[in-house]
């Protein structure tokens, strides 16, 4: 193990994976990082933890172990995990209609939608026609109320389109009919608390004042979202995403960070996203969370190419709730499963490495941002060598 002694970048690294915290460095160095973390775990151990920079420029707050952030579509990994282990228990069958669990979403042309375009952004309900307000959307139930009546945007299971908060409903619904517990509530219970991890969906109040400040995006913003994807990311006007005219990150709202917007409103750290992967495919405090099985179904390709709402193509894969490796998000290899964040977050797995990997930032990044991509390259090198 060797301490990191520059005295903006703080913890360690294991021998053999320097690389890792010289990419690290340099994000601070020229690529435009103000505070983050990385963290690694292999085959059960962590082998980096990193930090550094300023949780909060506006006071001068440094970045510290314990500092959290909010990790926007991270989150939507976060909940697949969820909904594997309720399959793992016998509890939820992906290949059932949505009905099954909730009777009321079958309305309107959805009766037949299995659970599994939920997960795999084919159901046609990215977006709502209803608009809603701030208070509506922290509220749960009136954007579940929406969802029943929404008619899906095109007919379900022929095409897909990214779910970008919608998601989270869509899944956290079914978790919530399943346990009876929203979902926030259930991952604290089942693997946030028995893994001591520092990732919550419903941040509570004694841990607001640790969160890091988020930074509106710096770099190519790409271009204009399609209206309907405008309308999704939004909610249809709820709040600004990812940040307001006047440069204010709408997630840094206290809040929408206690709410449980579960497809993109978690908050961790970066050694809290690499231990619950970790977690996923090697034993850490335990049996590993997810089944040879359910990995080998996670990573299914089901949906790839165009979407209906999307920019063009340029190579995404989807697997069942997380994002497969593939071209423009490589992670360490072909049994890679994750999902990034908007502003350039990541977390994910690998079972033939049994790795567990977490990026935050507070700096939000465009589409021309590679900081995540140059640390997963790093470890990918560190694991061949």
């Amino acid at each position: 193990m060797t301490s990191v002694t520059d005295p903006q970048i703080h913890g360690h690294v294991d021998e053999g994976f320097g690389p890792v915290a010289d990419v690290f460095r340099g994000n601070f160095a020229s690529r435009g990082e103000v505070g983050a973390a990385v963290a690694v775990y292999v085959a059960g151990r962590k082998v980096v933890d990193l930090y550094g920079g300023l949780a909060d420029p506006r006071t001068g707050r440094p970045w510290t172990a314990d500092t959290p952030a909010v990790v926007f579509s991270v989150t939507k990994g976060i909940m697949a995990i969820c909904a594997y282990r309720l399959v793992q228990e016998g509890r939820l069958d992906l290949d059932a209609p949505v009905t099954r669990y909730w009777p009321g979403f079958g309305q309107h042309g959805k009766a037949e939608i299995p659970v599994r375009w939920l997960l795999t952004h084919q159901s046609g309900l990215p977006a709502l026609d209803k608009p809603f307000t701030r208070e509506e959307v922290i509220a749960w139930d009136p954007v579940i109320e929406a969802i029943e009546a929404q008619a899906p945007l095109w007919q379900p299971g022929t095409a897909h389109s990214y779910h970008p908060i919608t998601y989270g409903w869509l899944i956290g619904e079914v978790i919530r009919r399943i346990t009876g517990e929203l979902p926030g509530a259930y991952f604290a219970r089942t693997l946030g608390e028995p893994l001591g991890l520092r990732t919550w969906l419903g941040l509570p109040a004694a841990e607001r004042d640790a969160v890091a400040w988020m930074l509106a995006p710096i770099g190519d913003p790409g271009p204009a979202a399609h209206p309907v994807a405008e309308r999704g990311i939004t909610m249809g006007g709820a709040f600004a995403f990812p940040a307001d005219e006047n440069g204010l990150v709408s997630f840094n709202d206290p809040a929408i960070q206690a709410a449980q917007i579960a497809g993109a409103g978690a908050v961790s750290t970066a050694a809290g996203l690499a231990r619950l992967y970790g977690a996923c495919v090697a034993d850490v405090d335990g049996p590993r969370l997810l089944s040879a099985a359910s990995v080998d179904d996670a990573i299914t390709v089901r949906a790839a190419g165009q979407q209906v709402y999307g920019h063009p193509d340029i190579g995404h894969r989807w697997g069942t709730g997380f994002l497969v490796h593939s071209a423009p998000r490589p992670m360490v290899g072909a049994r890679s499963f994750g999902h990034d964040g908007a502003g350039g977050h990541l977390a994910f797995a690998d079972d033939t490495h049994q790795v567990g990997f977490g990026y935050v930032v507070n700096q939000m990044g465009g589409v021309d941002d590679v900081r995540a991509d140059l640390l997963s390259a790093a470890l990918r090198d560190c694991l061949a060598g």
